[in-house]
């Protein structure tokens, strides 16, 4: 290789014809090498979800990509997947889990095998309104217990108050107390607060995967199951069952939960931004799950499926057990303490 033998070039220091010695600053010389190289690569996430894409949370999730790689000048990219594109939900947690950039929109007490505290998010007639899930999501004492999710589970959980609406009996026959639900095997989420609150409920808890329960009550695999009224619509259900019961015995707020090896990656600042967007749009979708979960029932009425009110005083005695079987006793008093009640 050739070395340059003559005069320094002006920029780096050489006399100019008039004498005078030049010095390029060393932050214009850094600034020409920052340039030189390559920019920092984007952080990716791919949020997945059972639910379609019309569905309140997956309307949400859009929003929310939209509006992060906005706020984050695209150092926060966000990938969408709907309709278990990326497996069913303890699939997609056990994916971030082995540190894939993957996250999920989780019911929380799938969650309390790492953190048992958790279940009190589902444990049954526990909340009346979503805005008291809302602000005991964004309490102190919920906010710990995502802290030890992570050291226990490698999870972060980036906003709980993504609410999917109230969960109804969806069966074959007619229902007024928990006795016509002897027998039935209903499919419900697979924690122990959802099996219990089944079985004390009267049925069989059959958990399986949301993508497979159209096929299972259509086949018989299965006699019932309980979901949200947006649900029940967009996964066409409808079709398949005869009555649903207005029993609302679990309201299903759920999370917004990443790897911790994919959050790492994303500079505190940014996690901020995504983290106040997550609670924003959380905020947004569930406001849509109580406009459109009216909607749902009555299109699912007009379908030829009778929808029915029902004495709830025989379920909440029959299900008020279930605290003291799984210890959340303390986790119930917790939540009156912050919500004043």
């Amino acid at each position: 290789m050739r070395l340059w033998a003559g005069p320094l070039p002006y920029s780096l220091g050489a006399p100019t014809p008039a004498g005078r010695v030049t010095w390029v600053s060393a932050a214009v010389l850094a600034g020409a090498v920052a340039a030189a190289m390559p920019a920092t690569a984007a952080t990716t996430l791919r949020i997945g979800t059972v639910l379609a894409p019309h569905d309140p949370m997956g309307q949400g999730l859009e929003k929310f990509k939209a509006e992060v790689e906005k706020a984050t000048n695209g150092d926060v990219e966000i990938e969408v997947f709907h309709n278990s594109q990326l497996g069913d939900t303890t699939e997609m947690i056990d994916q971030a889990r082995a540190g894939a950039a993957v996250g999920t929109v989780t019911d929380v007490a799938r969650l309390s095998s790492f953190v048992p505290s958790l279940a009190i998010m589902s444990a049954p007639f526990l909340f009346d309104t979503y805005e008291q899930a809302d602000k005991f999501a964004l309490s102190d004492e919920y906010i710990a217990w995502g802290e030890e999710l992570r050291e226990k589970s490698g999870l972060v959980m980036i906003a709980s108050n993504w609410y999917q609406g109230a969960r109804h009996a969806l069966t074959q026959k007619p229902i007024s107390g928990p006795a016509d639900l002897s027998g039935v095997r209903m499919r419900t989420i697979g924690a122990p607060v959802w099996i219990e609150t089944i079985r004390a409920m009267g049925a069989e808890p059959t958990p399986i995967a949301w993508g497979e329960v159209y096929s299972a009550l259509q086949l018989g695999t299965i006699d019932g199951a309980e979901a949200q009224p947006t649900a029940i619509w967009n996964a066409k259900l409808y079709e398949v069952i005869e009555n649903v019961t207005k029993t609302g015995h679990i309201q299903l707020v759920t999370a917004l939960v990443v790897g911790a090896d994919a959050w790492d990656d994303i500079s505190p600042e940014n996690q901020k931004i995504v983290r106040d967007l997550a609670v924003e749009n959380g905020r947004y979708a569930s406001g849509l799950t109580i406009e459109l979960g009216d909607k749902a029932l009555e299109d699912v009425a007009a379908s030829g499926v009778t929808v029915s009110e029902v004495d709830l005083a025989p379920f909440k005695e029959a299900v008020a057990p279930v605290y003291e079987m799984l210890d959340l006793e303390a986790e119930a008093a917790i939540v009156n303490k912050v919500l004043g009640r």
